[in-house]
């Protein structure tokens, strides 16, 4: 009973607690922000703690059978656990990080609601054991998305929220199609009763249109950087934490651990995501607007978990699952160090800056540490995870997808290193900026120096994405 009760406080705790936030805002903001606060670090917490039973005891479940096939049931695996505390850890620095950025602005009560509903979303989502709930969790997350992206409300902001809204929801309802698909096949949407099926490829087709513009993948990437309008804590969480993770993560749920994917997907599925990552790689180099450049690199990021999560190897899974998180921290803390920049520089054009490292160096080495995560520069956490998913490649037989990935890496350190040495070297271009917050700067420097631990301490972390995988009953 007590796994049983952190698995639903660890759902309804940021799920419901969303809709009391604006009543604590009209108490006080101070309060409305801490419990805020509180119900993100609640998921986190008790993910955490149900992190030990998943592993050493199995899964802890909370299920209702309903007619018609139908069933209401959360499923605390070790897979699920394990994105659910990558997701709530980052998004409590995010939120801690909207202290001091979201201050000045307004619609304060609506971003705080959308912010800790947006993560117990995700958290209903990587629980569900339901594909209908999932679909249901999957569309809240949209609408968080839409009202977070459309933030600052004018026009233009509004008119890129819109579009993200139409490409995730027509996604979504394509996907929705696929679902039916296979209820239509078996019977039922419970997918405790799918283990190791093999769906038709019309309905793979569609649950790929759904996964893809959830996760920003070429040609559903578009939305993406149109989304850097929003406030730098949103596309951080976008990018990061939850929106675009939620696609990977239904991937690896479906065709990880319920359904087998035939031998023609796992070499479709990762030159989808090659040519991805080259494309969104070269966008990244000639542009010049510091989050689009940031939102390109999530695109090209993506490309190297779902290699991984899709090449049928033990070691691709565990690298995708690996990157998973390490992406998660250094894509975090990059566009929170890009939110602090904006807000002393105020302009997103890396061709009006330069020298901010002598007035920013906190927020500078932040930034550099995660870049290196990125980049997959050692001892930083990201160099093993892409390690781990080309070597998949290469065992899997694919030494052209192995190279197209090492030249999607290399490309990866030259626009990172170029944002970095036009944004914090040379020539002073404003002398009167300075540091943002501390809960700002504390939130980046906890996310840089994460990015490093992750990687000196790798033993811990690569252990356990190779027991999820090495348990998921696939191999």
């Amino acid at each position: 009973m007590e796994g049983q009760g952190l698995l639903l406080a660890c759902i309804f705790t940021p799920l419901a607690g969303a809709f009391l936030l604006p009543i604590f805002g009209r108490i006080h903001v101070g309060l409305r922000n801490i419990m805020s606060l509180l119900f993100v670090l609640t998921a986190f917490l008790c993910s955490a703690m149900l992190l030990s039973p998943a592993l050493s005891q199995g899964p802890v479940s909370v299920y209702w059978q309903l007619p018609l096939g139908l069933s209401i049931g959360f499923l605390a695996d070790a897979l699920a656990v394990f994105m659910a505390a990558t997701s709530s850890l980052v998004a409590s620095i995010i939120v801690f990080y909207s202290f001091g950025y979201i201050e000045r602005y307004k619609n304060q009560n609506e971003y705080y609601l959308m912010v800790t509903l947006f993560l117990g979303a995700m958290m209903g989502l990587v629980f569900s054991t339901n594909l209908i709930c999932i679909y249901m969790f999957w569309e809240i997350s949209a609408i968080c998305c839409w009202r977070l992206i459309g933030f600052y409300r004018e026009e233009p902001v509004v008119r890129r929220a819109n579009k993200a809204f139409m490409v995730t929801v027509g996604g979504a309802l394509l996907m929705l199609v696929g679902f039916i698909g296979i209820y239509g096949e078996t019977g039922t949407f419970d997918l405790l009763q799918m283990q190791g099926q093999t769906v038709a490829n019309w309905v793979m087709v569609l649950i790929l249109f759904g996964i893809l513009s959830k996760s920003a993948t070429l040609p559903l990437h578009t939305w993406l950087p149109d989304a850097g309008v929003a406030p730098s804590p949103v596309t951080s969480l976008l990018h990061a934490a939850v929106l675009v993770k939620i696609g990977v993560y239904v991937f690896a749920r479906l065709f990880l651990v319920n359904f087998q994917l035939e031998a023609i997907w796992e070499t479709v599925v990762p030159w989808i995501a090659a040519v991805s990552a080259l494309v969104s790689a070269g966008a990244a180099l000639v542009e010049n607007d510091i989050k689009r450049i940031i939102a390109y690199s999530t695109i090209s990021q993506l490309a190297f978990i779902l290699l991984g999560l899709s090449t049928g190897t033990m070691i691709g899974a565990a690298g995708g699952l690996l990157y998973i998180l390490m992406h998660s921290l250094a894509k975090g803390g990059l566009f929170l160090c890009a939110g602090i920049v904006e807000h002393s520089v105020h302009t997103k054009d890396i061709r009006q800056m330069g020298g901010l490292a002598k007035r920013l160096p906190v927020t500078a080495v932040s930034f550099l540490f995660c870049a290196f995560s990125v980049m997959g520069i050692p001892p930083f956490g990201g160099f093993f995870a892409k390690f781990m998913v080309i070597d998949s490649a290469l065992v899997g037989g694919t030494p052209l997808l192995a190279g197209t990935y090492i030249f999607g890496a290399a490309l990866t350190v030259v626009y990172l290193l170029r944002v970095f040495v036009k944004v914090f070297l040379g020539d002073a271009t404003h002398t009167d900026v300075k540091e943002g917050t501390w809960e700002m700067v504390g939130s980046v420097a906890i996310l840089g120096v994460l990015s490093l631990l992750g990687g000196i301490f790798i033993n811990l972390p690569t252990q356990l994405t190779s027991f999820i995988v090495e348990n998921l009953g696939r191999w």
